[in-house]
């Protein structure tokens, strides 16, 4: 039977929310998306001290409650850095929201370039199934294993979602958080990349994959404009931000490797321009 995430997630979540301190002068920005958005920063140079970057969840999993009876291993299993780790925790303990309200930030960036993996169904609540995820393990711990599968790409996970996003509405108008300025980052899967010469080459599909399974980019770049107009619908008054079509390239030689969405550095620095104008 499938989980309704709409079902009491808001007045569920918002019992875990604990207001954070007043907010001081200083700009406070958070990032609920992927590396897609923190890496302006890096890419720019820019003080990343007052930033909470929270990735590698899905709004589904973001409101919903921790499985029970979840043990954590005190360091991160092999294989994973501290960084996704720590994303991974949050993600299962949902300590996400909290961190946010500790934050109080006043503006709060979205991507949805992490809404690309499938969500795990357990015991009446719902995980991201992530690479993190998986690599790590935890996924065959007993508050885990035998979890239900709910794909990605499918019309299940899209209703979850838009419920998602309908209780995440709830938590932030009703909390702290109710005068924080939201920035939607209109993101897409490239379709070509730039090599070292400099040459502009195709980035075809067969090439695509997610933990090991091929990926459609065609298909993840139209759940993307889902998501983005149901994002808008239920905030219109957000701000969106988006790097011109001709920016939208893959680099061959970015930090993290060649993907979809690990840009050229011009795409960062177009839209750090662009948040630049809305602080």
């Amino acid at each position: 039977m499938p989980v309704d995430a709409g079902n009491g997630k808001a007045s569920e979540a918002q019992r875990r929310l604990q207001p954070g301190p007043e907010p001081s002068d200083v700009t406070r920005l958070a990032i609920i998306g992927s590396c897609i958005s923190r890496d302006i920063w890096r890419i720019v140079g820019r003080d990343a001290s007052d930033l909470l970057y929270i990735s590698r969840t899905s709004l589904p999993s973001l409101v919903s409650a921790r499985p029970e009876g979840l043990v954590l291993p005190e360091v991160a299993p092999e294989g994973l850095r501290p960084n996704p780790w720590r994303a991974l925790v949050a993600d299962l303990t949902k300590q996400a929201l909290n961190a946010l309200m500790v934050h109080r930030p006043d503006r709060i960036i979205f991507d949805f370039i992490d809404e690309r993996f499938d969500l795990l169904s357990i015991g009446g609540t719902l995980v991201t199934r992530s690479w993190e995820l998986e690599t790590s393990g935890l996924d065959q711990q007993a508050a885990l294993r035998g979890g239900r599968t709910i794909p990605r790409l499918s019309m299940a996970c899209d209703v979850l979602w838009q419920a998602a996003l309908n209780d995440l509405a709830v938590i932030l108008s009703s909390s702290p958080l109710a005068g924080a300025e939201l920035i939607l980052h209109e993101a897409q899967w490239a379709g070509h990349y730039r090599t070292s010469t400099q040459e502009i080459l195709p980035l075809e599909d067969g090439s695509l994959s997610l933990g090991g399974k091929p990926a459609s980019r065609a298909a993840h770049n139209q759940c993307l404009i889902r998501y983005q107009a149901a994002f808008m619908a239920q905030f219109p008054k957000a701000h969106r931000i988006a790097a011109p079509e001709a920016l939208r390239l893959a680099d061959s030689g970015h930090q993290w490797g060649l993907s979809p969405f690990h840009y050229v550095d011009d795409y960062y620095y177009a839209l750090d321009d662009q948040i630049q104008a809305l602080l």
